[in-house]
Order: C-alpha cells, then sequence, then structure tokens
C-alpha cells in the first residue's frame, strides 16, 4: 500500500513509520504545521506545534530513509479545534481538543488530502488497535492500557477506520524506546508530548482569560445566596475545590465544589461533593466506529477520560442522544466532554456529553 506517515517529531511516529517501511508499504512522511507562527503556541517539547518538533521528524525520516514533507494545515487547526476549544468554554462547557484534532485534522483533513493523492491511508504512532471480522475493520484498545488512545480516536468513523493504520497498539510503551534507541532515532528518549499543544506554558485558564475577558460574576450556591466573585465563568471546571475565590466558609467548614457554570448570567453555582454524582449521561451528535445501535440496551463500559477508567454501563441510541447509565456514580462529569462506549476492548463510538442526571 501507499502510506502517509503522519511524524509528530515524537519517538512513537517515528517508529510507526519505520514500521510500515519494514512492512512493505510505500511511506512518505508528513509532518504537520499547524501554526504559521508556531512560537505562538508551543516551545519546547511539550506539545506537537514546535519547530524542534519538525526538525525532529525530519532527521527520523531521513534515518528511515522515506521521503518528508511538511503539510500546512495552520488554517484548518485554527479554525477546526483553537476556534472550537475557545467558543465551547464560552458556553460553560468542557472540551477536549484532542478528540476534535484528530477527528478533524488527522483523520479528515489529512486521510482526504492523502486519498486525493493516490495514498491508501494514514499511518499513526496512536497507541490503539484494528481488527478485521464480520463488522469490517473495528478499532479497539492497546496492549498497553497505560498509554491506551482508543479514546481519543472514538471519534472516527467507519470510513476514517478503514483508512488508519495503528503500527504500535500490540507493543509496550517502554518497548517502543528500545525500538526506537536500536533503530538510531535521536528521539528515542524525547519526552511524550502532554497539555494542550496551543496553551502556552498550560495555563488554560490565563489563555482563555486573554481571550474571552475577566468579566467579574457571582459565585453562588444552589439557593442563590452569593458566596463570593469570579474573574471569568469559563476559568472554572466542573467539579473544581481550590482556588474558587470564595469568601462565606461553610459553617462545618466543610469544601464546596463546581457544580454549574453559567456563561450566560456569568455565574458559578458551588455545592457540596455529594451534589457532583451523575448516573446518567447524554451525548449528542454521535460518531458511530461500527456498527449503529438501536433502542436495544446493552452491557458494556463508558469513558469519559483520556486516561479515565472504563465504567460499566448499560448503553442504548434513543434515536437522537447517546445514553449510557452507569452502575455505579461517577463525579466531576462536565458537558462538552467526550463519552466513549466500549463493547469489551471494541469502540463502540462516541459523543459530546450535553446533559447529566443524578
Amino acid at each position: 500500500m501507499r502510506l502517509i506517515a503522519a511524524m509528530s517529531g515524537g519517538v512513537d511516529s517515528a517508529v510507526a513509520a519505520a514500521r510500515a517501511v519494514e512492512s512493505g508499504h510505500e511511506v512518505v512522511g508528513v509532518h504537520l504545521a499547524l501554526s504559521s507562527n508556531p512560537q505562538k503556541y508551543r516551545s519546547g517539547a511539550r506539545g506537537c506545534c514546535t519547530i524542534e518538533d519538525s526538525h525532529d521528524a525530519r532527521r527520523a525520516a531521513d534515518v528511515i530513509g522515506i521521503p518528508f514533507y511538511t503539510w500546512d494545515m495552520a488554517e484548518e487547526f485554527h479554525a477546526g479545534v483553537v476556534e472550537n476549544f475557545i467558543s465551547e468554554y464560552a458556553i460553560g462547557r468542557t472540551p477536549n481538543p484532542c478528540l476534535r484534532c484528530n477527528g478533524k485534522i488527522k483523520f479528515a483533513a489529512v486521510l482526504d488530502r492523502a486519498r486525493a493523492m493516490g495514498f491508501d491511508g494514514v499511518v499513526t504512532g496512536h497507541y490503539a488497535t484494528t481488527q478485521e471480522g464480520s463488522m469490517g475493520k473495528t478499532l479497539h484498545r492497546a496492549v498497553d492500557a497505560s498509554k491506551d488512545q482508543s479514546y481519543v480516536l472514538s471519534v472516527l468513523s467507519v470510513e476514517q477506520i478503514a483508512g488508519a493504520i495503528f503500527p504500535l497498539g500490540d507493543t509496550e510503551k517502554v518497548d517502543i524506546r528500545k525500538e526506537a534507541a536500536a533503530r538510531g532515532l535521536a528521539v528515542a528518549q524525547k519526552p511524550d508530548s502532554h497539555d494542550i499543544c496551543f496553551v502556552p506554558s498550560g495555563d488554560n485558564a490565563g489563555w482563555l482569560r486573554d481571550r474571552l475577558g475577566s468579566e467579574v460574576g457571582p459565585i453562588l450556591d444552589q439557593d442563590g445566596n452569593k458566596l463570593g466573585e469570579h474573574k471569568g465563568a469559563y476559568t472554572y471546571t466542573i467539579g473544581q475545590r481550590k482556588g474558587l475565590g470564595i469568601t462565606v466558609p461553610t459553617s462545618d467548614g466543610s469544601p464546596r465544589f463546581v457544580l454549574k457554570i453559567e456563561p450566560v448570567t456569568n455565574t458559578v453555582v458551588v455545592g457540596a461533593h455529594e451534589d457532583l454524582a451523575v448516573s446518567t449521561m447524554y451525548g449528542e451528535k454521535p460518531i458511530w466506529c461500527g456498527p449503529l445501535l438501536d433502542a436495544t440496551a446493552r452491557r458494556g463500559f463508558v469513558q469519559v477520560r483520556a486516561h479515565g477508567q472504563p465504567l460499566p454501563c448499560e448503553y442504548f441510541f434513543d434515536g437522537s442522544l447517546l445514553v449510557a447509565r452507569l452502575d455505579e456514580p461517577i463525579f466531576g462529569l462536565a458537558t462538552g466532554q467526550a463519552m466513549a462506549i466500549y463493547d469489551d476492548d471494541r469502540v463502540v463510538g462516541s459523543a459530546t456529553i450535553c446533559e447529566t442526571a443524578q
């Protein structure tokens, strides 16, 4: 097959490209330039948008012996990921930009461009596996549970999964680093990227405040009593306990937690920890990684964070919303987060949480 290897400049994508070559594929390495001015997003080795990363990707391609190009995806990334991140926080939701980037950039824009150029698919260094069976090509968890990235890939459609190749899904991360060193790849010990790649210094609240302003508003209890003031409702997260700006303590000294963020009234509502409990979640705009669901209730698991535990649940599709009823309640769940449904280790699909219930 003729394949595009998406090379971020990290160890995983470099080894994935090398393995694709060894499997007999014709591979071309591509680095995605996600900003016209990379320094405004992130410098150093914490993200995947830097000048250093592009140089590391090129050097890895040279060692592997494949052609290498840089694709300018700055406009697509800003419009599809950065602006979405800002707008979601502005309406009081908590988005995951990595899921958005995977769905809209790495496996939509890139795969579409690759196919238009006559390539058969895209190789990435994500930790996930695929299987061919009666349902076609399906997405599954990786062998290394601590590095499994099937959650952030749960936004992929059946068509995108068909064009995706994940060579690392059957290997532990520690062995990938050893393999990279044995191949002579300089990125063998490069730190993993973390945080949000386009937020300088990892200060999400400060970054949002610079773009959305810092309008002071009230912090209320559930009865509407004012307990303090905030400097921008969008800088708070559901379940947050510290740094709330509360000046009225509880009578017994117990902590308060953020329960609601209401941007229309610029209000933050706080309460007790038990008020954060969620037993049912509803997801809008579902994306199916395999056969579409119906109203039949099934047993499986739901995951709501990239490195969160899979939670036993009953799930079904009511015709418009994906519904998951948990065996045990979860705390601190926010609208805007993604819910990924699993049938054992197979990704059924995902949706954006729009409502929760106790």
